[in-house]
């Protein structure tokens, strides 16, 4: 098995102004928070929202596209929103292997992602299934 408790993987993502739109192309959620600065700063917001969500499709990417083996699939994974993300915020994400279960083939990260002002923005746990 080619993952062990310890390793550690760290990438860079931008929520792009593309990566924004894109998401509100795919999913129609148009909620003011997310679409409008003005109402965004009503709550206290520098800007309008990116969705959460967005880190999600970067989780997908890490454990799809990034890990030493391609025969993985997600069972299970638990977010935390602890910050706002706005557009073209780079975010610095660090996934950790906690512990690797053999005998059922699965696999637990935890992982955060931290703002360029290294304020955690969220953070959780995710579950991979060995698929060999």
């Amino acid at each position: 098995m080619s993952f062990k408790a310890g390793d550690n993987y760290k990438l860079t993502f931008t929520v792009s102004e593309d990566k924004y739109k894109g998401f509100i192309e795919l999913f129609n959620d148009n909620n003011p928070l997310h679409t409008n600065d003005e109402f965004a700063r009503g709550y206290g917001f520098k800007g309008k929202v990116m969705h959460g969500n967005i880190l999600n499709g970067f989780l997908s990417y890490f454990i799809g596209e990034c890990l030493p083996s391609k025969d993985v699939i997600i069972h299970s994974q638990e977010i935390q929103f602890k910050n706002p993300v706005y557009v073209n915020d780079e975010l610095a994400f660090n996934a950790t292997i906690l512990d690797v279960y053999e005998s059922v083939k699965t696999v637990e990260f935890k992982f955060d992602f931290k703002n360029n002002l290294s304020k955690t923005v969220a953070k959780g746990k995710i579950q991979i299934g060995l698929l060999k």
